[in-house]
């Protein structure tokens, strides 16, 4: 499976395939031109609640980890939805997080690479 992160404000490129927002929040200074997305999966972000509380502090995010992958765990459907999103060419979650290798989009990647059978981290 071919999952790719990619941060909100990098432009976008034939190479990323299938785009989705993974934000509950739209990134500021982004319009939906620039953006080029073909979804918008808001419901499978983390809560507000867990977003506030994590603040994008790195000494948090394993615990935001655990909690996030409890959201999750109530969103099968929607997530069977982007590994079949996956199965014919990548697909690029787009975050707007600052810190590349601690935001809701690895966690999220490493979700679906887990449930399509793969391991390890995603690429990017």
């Amino acid at each position: 499976m071919n999952v790719r992160l990619k941060r909100a404000y990098e432009p976008a490129s034939k190479e990323d395939g299938y785009r989705v927002l993974v934000e509950r929040l739209w990134p500021r200074g982004v319009t939906r031109e620039r953006g080029r997305l073909d979804e918008w999966a808001k419901e499978i972000a983390p809560s507000s609640e867990l977003r506030r509380w994590y603040g994008h502090e790195p000494a948090r995010f394993e615990e935001f980890r655990h909690r996030y992958l409890d959201e999750l765990a109530g969103h099968e459907p929607e997530l069977e939805e982007l590994r079949r999103r996956a199965e014919p060419g990548p697909l690029t979650l787009v975050y707007a997080a600052h810190d590349e290798e601690r935001n809701s989009a690895v966690v999220l990647a490493e979700v679906l690479r887990i449930g399509s059978g793969e391991s390890g981290r995603a690429s990017e």
